[in-house]
């Protein structure tokens, strides 16, 4: 990895282009968004008319996956281009990326590029303030620690490694918890909405950058629909997770109140990609800017929210901290006016870790060899042959470990299930076994029928996959 990030910086000044062909680039990333939750992938209860129009103006992907079933590690793969057989961070506990290895932000900077992340960053634990910069950021704003992005009513947000306070006041009974600014905030202490401070900075961050003549790269990384995972009880003033100013529209909806939170940072997520893609258009950047749009993994079913409300995962099959692809495949956008064809859908099969190798291609910069990725860019402009990828593959070392692999159409899923011979009531009883799960995605989409006993030979080729990919240190 030490070797790969030497390399592209000596390449950078041979390769990189002049900034006046090297376009913007924005990646919207929301947080436990379901493939099902936007209008323009089948949402009926919910409207996301920003959204929508994204897709409308862009291409709509259908068959993207997140770099796995839950945070750190997808977002460890979107910005490295590794998959969680190669990558550093493989769960959400501890795990970090070593600052030698190469970024998305590194490389690009050295492609010319400023860089910026605005929100959840959560690439790994534990993480000093400064890790951002480390990893290749020239400016941040927002939680570096993934669980300290559970509370949208933090006591403060960190902006270039020093902590920014904020007007809240959290129930104290954990003190831990609260030094961290994790928890609930008080009835009376929710003042600052962490998010609307994050979405002011953007649009601040745009105006800055508009003149400039660096082009950009701008990582805004909503912390919602995620809920607050430490609220949920009789301590939180809502009594749910979904923690929001106030329920809007939908207050008057025959709901759960926690639906109706749902429904509102929903509402809050459409408006901020509006909100974007206005101020691009103000400042007459549409032209030289790709916007990508994407969710981290599945949807959750967290602080009392039922991801089945509103069917959040549409026609698929589990949620997040799985890996059927209720968990891991997600709406992907992404909008170039005069370059990516409005209104197009695409059904390539394709991953977070082709971000590195896209990005590269956009800069004129060559990331190297160790990278899991291929570059969209075939496929966003419409010239040229798309490379497929042999099979994407999938490791979430928590919960006793799972792994899949996707050779389209055929999946193959391992759960971990096995644990120590136990004693009950004097005898031993025996470990249980690996669960092992074969499915068709063409035939058969929502994965409800495991056919691996009558495909033997398929299972065998996918296995042997599964081995390949997976490095027990990374790579």
């Amino acid at each position: 990895m030490k070797s790969l990030y030497w390399i592209s910086l000596v390449l950078s000044f041979a390769l990189k282009g002049n900034a006046a062909d090297q376009p913007n680039i924005i990646f919207i990333l929301v947080d436990d968004m379901g493939y099902g939750d936007a209008g323009c992938y089948g949402q009926k209860m919910l409207t996301t008319p920003n959204i929508d129009r994204l897709a409308a103006e862009g291409m709509r992907f259908t068959r993207h996956y997140a770099g796995c079933t839950v945070c750190a590690p997808s977002r460890c793969v979107l910005m490295t281009g590794l998959h969680t057989g190669h990558s550093r961070v493989r769960g959400n506990g501890p795990g970090i990326i070593p600052d030698t290895d190469l970024t998305v932000p590194k490389l690009l900077k050295d492609a010319g590029y400023t860089t910026a992340c605005i929100g959840k960053y959560g690439l790994g634990l534990p993480l000093p303030a400064d890790d951002p910069a480390k990893k290749g950021f020239d400016y941040f704003y927002g939680y570096v620690d993934t669980r300290h992005a559970h509370n949208c009513y933090t006591t403060f947000l960190t902006r270039n490694g020093e902590r920014v306070p904020l007007r809240n006041t959290l129930i104290y009974g954990n003190d831990d918890l609260v030094a961290k600014g994790i928890g609930v905030a008080e009835a009376q202490g929710r003042v600052d909405f962490a998010p609307q401070l994050l979405a002011d900075d953007v649009q601040k961050y745009l105006d800055d950058h508009a003149k400039s003549p660096q082009p950009f790269f701008l990582y805004y990384a909503l912390n919602l629909p995620h809920a607050n995972n430490e609220a949920g009880g009789p301590k939180s003033p809502l009594g749910h997770g979904l923690e929001t100013p106030s329920y809007g529209e939908f207050a008057g909806k025959d709901w759960p109140n926690v639906e109706k939170g749902f429904a509102s940072v929903m509402r809050f997520v459409d408006d901020q990609v509006g909100a974007v893609v206005a101020k691009v258009k103000a400042l007459g950047l549409e032209e030289d800017t790709l916007i990508f749009f994407a969710s981290d993994n599945g949807p959750h079913a967290e602080g009392l929210h039922d991801a089945n409300f509103f069917n959040s995962n549409g026609d698929l099959k589990g949620i997040k901290r799985e890996l059927t692809d209720g968990g891991i495949r997600i709406p992907f956008i992404a909008r170039w006016p005069s370059k990516i064809k409005a209104g197009s859908v695409s059904d390539h099969v394709s991953g977070f870790q082709d971000l590195m190798p896209t990005v590269s291609e956009l800069a004129h910069m060559k990331a190297g060899g160790e990278n899991d990725g291929i570059s969209l860019l075939p496929t966003l402009l419409g010239q040229g042959t798309q490379r497929e990828h042999p099979y994407l593959f999938w490791s979430f070392d928590e919960q006793g470990g799972k792994r899949a692999v996707l050779k389209w159409p055929w999946k193959l899923i391992h759960v971990n299930t096995e644990s120590a011979p136990q004693k009950k009531k004097g005898r031993a009883v025996p470990p249980k076994p690996l669960l092992i799960q074969l499915y068709n995605l063409d035939q058969d989409p929502a994965e409800e029928k495991n056919i691996a006993v009558e495909n033997a030979a398929v299972v065998a080729e996918l296995e042997k996959l599964m081995t390949e990919a997976y490095h027990p240190a990374g790579k």
